[in-house]
């Protein structure tokens, strides 16, 4: 298809220079993508994946050590193999800890360069600037493309995008003047696409589209495509036209690259891959065709976007074959058109062939589509529209003007749609709660839901969402071992034990769950049912410290009744390197008396593992009791941010908070305490205290009274009451 000709009146832009009409171009982009996504700096991680990626991996928060370079080749952790994928988060750890912002940010830079590559290689093989920058607007701005960037744990997508854009770019260099080592260049990157996400697997495939089109390499039918300005072979780089056969032995080595990749990913993720029985083939089928279908639907109008799309339990069968005749359809009329567009069908088959490795044939997860599939395959789509417009609307009056129209208002509407699709990415409630109203019958969205809650505190919220989970898919395992914990958060151990012993039914060796039976079974009195608990937790997990700590109280309460000494437990010691050893040492050296040593100790603990809210809480009460109540409230809220249902740490807070003089923030957090666990004594006291002071003395006393009830020897409590009741003369 020739070029459109420029008109005898040139427009600003059409006056500039190549190269600065370029630079304009590259800055727009730059600032088009920073507005939409700038705002995620501000954002949280998400209790969705981030913690399999960032947040609870050990390796990952170590940064950059020999042991966990190691670890990120050999693992297949979280059902895949995507070492640099695990580099790249443990680097981001080594330089922002884990700060949000900084892993945010780098997604953000990695889809920039994505998009900027995107207009490079489009204009580089086919000389359309215009076109070129339209399709990398679309791709840079589109909402569907938002859970690729504003989610940290989907660093795969941007990652791997980026050595495909290499790829591709090592293959024109290739393509303009074949040597060995340009060709080794393709493979290098390729490789290390397929290291960062598997779904490159792809790529050989594109690679023979982009020959047809826009290279203009392969030849048809025996006789040579029609020449376009924007082939390579017109521009006097190309290597000529070759049968199919010919380029594919080409790429031979990169189709051996693709089905190692795909066996290493098949192997990782067993484990994950929904059986046939369950999920049947022709149910696969079904859905990938209305996937298809679908994901176009979102690319026209962007609406009703979720994290998570469940799977249906039925498709209705008019779905299934208007998705089908559509795609045959779609794929006739690019394949009839061929030779007049070669673009149509390079950018068809791209959006279908890009999307295979991920339609659901191979099912892993409940997900039945979602849009981070789309940030590679709908490139396809996007150039279709770029080319095909214009030279539909070539020969119109003003059709110049109507494209530009035409361009800015669509890139204004799909910026406006990111807008506001964006700010559900803040934070993990705002996530779920948004994927809720735009989808039905979403177990593990409520499940995650209900966690969310769960971690501020809100366990009546919570126990509704793992409820509204269990009666989605009754055998939800995660939901069940969550509503326990809640309603034994919530003071009720009766429901607890009842939906533990439940879950040990079908899980019988879940050391937590052994030890969470126990810890319910205790609150109840128990005692000799929790120890037995205790030691079948300690039995499947010899290290497992908790489970040592909690066995030794429920003998020490033994032996308070039985009089016997108690029996010494045996429990693995952690790794003295570790994490968890430093804070074994730290709190051993705190319980000696020993602060000044146990300081360090704790510091290494959160270096190795920033998550150990318990190290932030031993150094809170350290400096706590060296009256540094800035940094004991500073440590007490990092706690609360990794742990936010302790009520111990709210109540250590609250009476920093009061020592400081900020009673309103001092009574929410001895408030939120007594709303984890009622009968807390101290909490009363220390609210009671914080009221005192507020002038509120007969609530002062009320709580008092009830800290006394609970807990009839606590003298801290009767001295507080006796002044207080002096006060009112009484």
């Amino acid at each position: 298809m020739a070029h459109l000709q420029v008109g005898r009146h040139k427009t600003f832009m059409h006056k500039l220079k190549p190269i600065h009409r370029d630079l304009i171009i590259y800055f727009i982009l730059v600032l088009v993508t920073a507005c939409v996504f700038w705002q995620v700096s501000s954002f949280d991680f998400v209790r969705y994946d981030d913690d399999k990626y960032v947040t609870e991996n050990r390796h990952v928060q170590a940064g950059l050590t020999r042991g966990d370079i190691a670890w990120a080749f050999q693992s297949v952790y979280a059902n895949n193999w995507h070492p640099l994928t695990w580099l790249s988060h443990m680097l981001d750890c080594q330089l922002f800890a884990m700060n949000p912002a900084g892993h945010h940010l780098i997604n953000l830079f990695f889809h920039i360069i994505n998009t900027l590559l995107l207009f490079f290689l489009l204009k580089r093989m086919t000389d359309l600037p215009w076109r070129s920058a339209f399709v990398a607007a679309l791709f840079a701005i589109h909402p569907l493309h938002i859970e690729s960037v504003a989610w940290v744990a989907e660093r795969k997508d941007v990652l791997s995008t980026l050595f495909f854009m290499l790829t591709i770019w090592a293959y024109i260099r290739y393509v303009e003047r074949p040597a060995i080592y340009r060709y080794l260049a393709i493979l290098l990157f390729f490789a290390l696409g397929l290291m960062s996400k598997p779904m490159l697997v792809t790529m050989p495939f594109v690679l023979l589209l982009l020959d047809f089109w826009p290279l203009g390499r392969l030849r048809l039918d025996g006789t040579a495509l029609r020449r376009e300005p924007g082939d390579m072979t017109v521009m006097g780089h190309g290597t000529g036209k070759r049968s199919i056969m010919g380029l594919i032995i080409e790429k031979i080595p990169l189709f051996i690259l693709s089905a190692a990749s795909v066996c290493i990913t098949l192997f990782a993720q067993w484990s994950g891959i929904a059986p046939i029985v369950s999920l049947p083939f022709a149910a696969r089928i079904s859905n990938a065709l209305v996937s298809y279908v679908s994901y176009i639907g979102k690319m026209v109008w962007p609406q009703d976007l979720a994290v998570l799309y469940p799977y249906p339990d039925a498709i209705p069968a008019w779905q299934i074959g208007f998705s089908l005749l559509l795609l045959i359809l779609i794929t006739a009329i690019a394949v009839r058109l061929r030779k007049r567009y070669p673009y149509a069908i390079t950018g068809w088959l791209w959006y279908l062939g890009t999307l295979v490795p991920v339609i659901g044939l191979v099912q892993v997860g409940y997900q039945s589509m979602a849009d981070r599939y789309t940030y590679l395959p709908m490139i396809g789509l996007f150039i279709s529209i770029a080319w095909i417009v214009p030279d539909l609307l070539a020969h119109r009056r003003f059709h110049r003007l109507a494209l530009a129209v035409l361009a800015v208002c669509a890139i204004a509407a799909l910026m406006t749609a990111s807008l506001f699709q964006i700010r559900y990415w803040q934070n993990s409630t705002t996530l779920f709660a948004r994927a809720l109203v735009v989808t039905r019958s979403n177990a593990v969205i409520e499940t995650n839901m209900g966690a969310s809650l769960a971690e501020q505190g809100k366990f009546g919220e919570a126990i509704t969402h793992y409820q509204e989970a269990l009666r989605i898919r009754p055998d939800d395992f995660e939901a069940r071992y969550n509503l326990a914990n809640a309603l034994a958060r919530q003071g009720k151990p009766e429901e607890a034990v009842s939906h533990y012993a439940g879950i040990l039914q079908t899980q019988p060796d879940s050391a937590a769950v052994h030890n969470n039976m126990g810890i319910a079974l205790s609150q109840l009195g128990r005692t000799g049912e929790a120890t037995d608990h205790f030691r079948e937790a300690l039995r499947i997990k010899p290290d497992f410290q908790d489970a040592g700590s909690n066995l030794e109280k429920a003998l020490m309460g033994q032996a308070k009744m039985k009089k016997p000494a108690p029996e010494k437990v045996a429990i693995q010691p952690a790794d003295p390197n570790s994490a968890e050893g430093q804070l074994r040492m730290g709190l051993s050296l705190f319980q000696e008396g020993k602060a000044h040593e146990a300081i360090p100790r704790f510091e290494e603990a959160l270096r190795l593992n920033p998550k150990l809210a318990a190290a932030h809480v031993s150094l809170g009460l350290i400096m706590a009791q060296k009256r540094n109540l800035d940094k004991a409230i500073e440590h007490f809220r990092k706690a609360l941010k990794i742990k936010p249902d302790i009520a111990e740490v709210h109540n250590s807070l609250g009476v920093a908070l009061t020592y400081k003089g900020a009673l309103d923030e001092a009574v929410e957090h001895f408030e939120t305490a007594l709303k984890i666990n009622p009968k807390f004594a101290k909490a009363h006291n220390g609210l009671a205290v914080a009221l005192a002071q507020k002038g509120k003395t007969d609530e002062a006393i009320s709580h008092l009274r009830k800290a006394l009830q609970l807990q009839p020897d606590y003298e801290e409590a009767k001295r507080n009451l006796k002044v207080l009741l002096e006060m009112q003369g009484k």
